[in-house]
């Protein structure tokens, strides 16, 4: 928003913008207030719901199924009736690639642009609410929510096939296997790689999100991007190639579960999807800084 001349009653900033007496700038739209909001969405609990009800959609598939044999037993999901620990691992590998990807790029895309489409946003800088602390407070607050329904799923996950399985050992597909006191470290070590993965679609979801009043469109938008990148990964002739792409070191977690754990992937991965994070940050801030916001 554009400043105005000093009137009486007012004080002019530092950028030349008019400024009420007492007003602070560091003190508009806490992180309390944007995270209440956003919780209360419907979109949140829906969200939510949905990503808690999956592990007993998986269980009540091996219930009604029958779980998988006892030899040959090669993949997580072939192991997931193994414990709860393996269970619990089972869905985050379900959820990688793409299922977890759907509420980080509803969380990051959805909050600018839902804003512009209900006519609201010019109305947060009239506040006023400067806008570079108005997009520190929407992807602080995005990322917050992306990173409990990265970690919602496996923990009902843990909890549901605890309580269907048991408390036992991962088995993993290799033949090897690690104890549970053991192997919970490392699921949280794998947890928290996806998320970290996940955060470049988060970055692209909210640049998109300040480009467009369309909400849709930023979270269609990564997401679409996503399985692209996931497409050209399986495109062998790219060779070497493929490592740019953030969906190459999607499964790098698993290092994660190995019996000598494993760092070089999951910190490729990790630095790979930072940097692109940063750059796409930087082209949110900048754009939206000079954008004449109407609506």
């Amino acid at each position: 928003m554009s400043g105005t001349s000093g009137t009486s009653g007012t004080a002019i900033g530092p950028a030349g913008e008019s400024a009420a007496p007492g007003y602070r700038p560091g003190r508009t739209l806490p992180l309390r207030v944007e995270a209440m909001r956003q919780l209360r969405r419907r979109r949140t609990l829906v969200v939510g719901g949905v990503l808690a009800a999956l592990p007993f959609v998986l269980l009540a598939a091996f219930q009604l199924g029958g779980t998988p044999g006892r030899e040959n037993r090669t993949t997580f999901i072939e192991l997931a009736t193994s414990s709860g620990v393996n269970f619990a691992t089972t869905m985050l590998f379900v959820g990688t690639g793409f299922l977890l990807v759907i509420p980080v790029a509803l969380f990051s895309g959805d909050t600018v642009a839902s804003e512009a489409s209900w006519s609201s946003l010019r109305y947060l800088l009239a506040a006023p609410v400067p806008r570079a602390r108005l997009l520190v407070r929407k992807f602080t607050v995005a990322m917050a929510f992306s990173a409990a329904a990265v970690v919602l799923l496996p923990a009902v996950g843990l909890v549901v096939g605890t309580a269907a399985y048991g408390w036992g050992d991962l088995k993993l597909p290799t033949g090897a296997s690690l104890t549970a006191t053991e192997a919970l470290p490392r699921l949280g070590i794998a947890v928290l790689y996806v998320f970290l993965a996940e955060i470049v679609i988060g970055a692209l979801a909210f640049w998109l999100s300040t480009a467009t009043d369309a909400p849709l469109g930023a979270v269609g938008g990564a997401v679409f991007a996503s399985i692209i990148t996931g497409v050209l990964d399986a495109v062998t002739a790219l060779g070497s190639l493929r490592e740019w792409l953030p969906a190459h070191w999607q499964y790098a977690w698993a290092d994660a579960l190995q019996p000598r754990l494993e760092w070089g992937g999951m910190v490729q991965g990790v630095v790979l999807s930072l940097s692109y994070a940063v750059v796409l940050l930087a082209l949110a801030f900048r754009g939206f800084a000079a954008k004449d916001v109407v609506s």
